[in-house]
């Protein structure tokens, strides 16, 4: 891959934590005009660029009450899902020292800190709650020393970006997934969530080696659209490359699906736990016979299994875990034959649990005939 010119936005406010109404209003502004003067370079530039945010619009919500935040949006002509789901391709968030490294928290040499510990773990969750929903959201928490802590992040991009480190992060963070039984319990048992309505559609390929889908995820009538072209293990390694769309796109390339595969239809419901960023999807009719009444849960994680399991939500009942099961895969849970007489059903993620790393020697000329581009290759907030 190519090598990345990097531009780093640096933050366009100190702690103004509990700003007017107007100000939060107008700083937005600003930060939308800012973000949007560097997505137009990048995408007036030839090379691949990457732009690292350090905060993100959203990162306002935080500071003003739910009430005020969509008197702004309103006023403004904005929707939550275009700020939030659609403008970065990753956040991560980088948990505060407060929350979990407290003896290592410190107001002293910082000009643009000055709270004590409880308020900045309550800004640091409130942070991370603005955010909560985003399709590719990581949390890099507290649990290891400060330089793995940045290790970590620096494995985060890399993986999303599609930059193979090599060993030089030793990272070894994987998909993994649960069946969880049901009933649910009620919302209340939940920490804040936020839901979604999500459409997976797999798409003719010319090649059976790669599976190609869309994704259409939203609330309240606002969509993102993504498409994903997945090529199973090469150098040991499952490929995914992702690529926001238009709806425009998207419409056009959900005429091309595929007919052997039912559609999937999700709620997907995300939250955070113990520091660990959760999905849920509970699959929905209209569906296959093998689909209804499924319910899985997945995190991203390095932790080995007994720290893992510390972190499963204890409110659910988790039935076993389905990491590198065939028979759990959206592939094979979207065929239309029968698995026993199908030569469509798919053994070749089984025991994988790895999602993306796209290695050097992998050519992105031999995606890009299937992948529409867009000019962002990629943002992080």
């Amino acid at each position: 891959m190519t090598d990345f010119q990097e531009k780093s936005l640096r933050r366009i406010y100190k702690v103004v934590l509990t700003g007017a109404y107007k100000f939060q209003e107008n700083l937005l502004k600003s930060m939308l005009q800012i973000e949007n003067t560097f997505f137009e370079l990048a995408n007036s530039n030839t090379r691949d660029c990457l732009i690292i945010c350090d905060r993100g619009v959203m990162d306002v919500s935080s500071f003003i009450t739910p009430e005020k935040w969509e008197h702004i949006l309103a006023s403004n002509n904005l929707n939550i899902v275009e700020l939030r789901d659609s403008r970065y391709n990753q956040i991560v968030h980088m948990v505060s020292a407060a929350n979990g490294a407290e003896e290592f928290y410190t107001i002293e040499d910082h000009s643009c800190r000055s709270e004590g510990v409880e308020k900045a773990r309550e800004i640091d969750n409130k942070n991370a709650g603005a955010w909560l929903g985003h399709p590719y959201f990581d949390v890099i928490d507290n649990t290891s020393d400060f330089e793995t802590k940045i290790r970590r992040l620096i494995a985060v991009i890399c993986q999303k970006v599609g930059v193979d480190p090599g060993d030089r992060l030793a990272n070894n963070t994987k998909k993994r997934k649960w069946l969880v039984k049901a009933p649910l319990p009620p919302d209340s048992m939940f920490l804040p969530f936020q839901d979604f309505e999500v459409v997976h559609h797999y798409l003719q390929m010319k090649s059976k080696n790669f599976q190609a889908r869309v994704r259409k995820r939203g609330q309240k009538g606002q969509y993102a659209y993504t498409h994903t072209i997945r090529k199973p293990k090469m150098h040991g390694q499952v490929i995914e490359v992702k690529t926001q769309l238009t709806q425009r796109d998207y419409l056009n390339m959900v005429t091309q699906r595929d007919e052997a595969h039912f559609p999937i239809f999700k709620k997907r419901r995300c939250f955070i736990y113990k520091n660990q960023y959760f999905q849920l999807d509970i699959y929905r009719e209209p569906c296959h016979p093998r689909c209804k009444g499924i319910i899985i849960i997945e995190t991203y994680t390095a932790l080995e299994d007994n720290e893992i399991q510390a972190k499963l939500p204890p409110f659910l009942n988790i039935n076993f875990e389905v990491t590198g099961n065939p028979d759990y895969s959206m592939f094979n849970l979207s065929l239309v034959e029968d698995w026993h007489t199908s030569d469509k059903y798919c053994n070749a993620f089984k025991g994988s649990g790895i999602e993306t790393t796209l290695n050097d020697d992998i050519k992105l000329e031999e995606l890009k005939q299937t992948v529409i581009s867009t000019g962002r290759l990629n943002g992080t907030a």
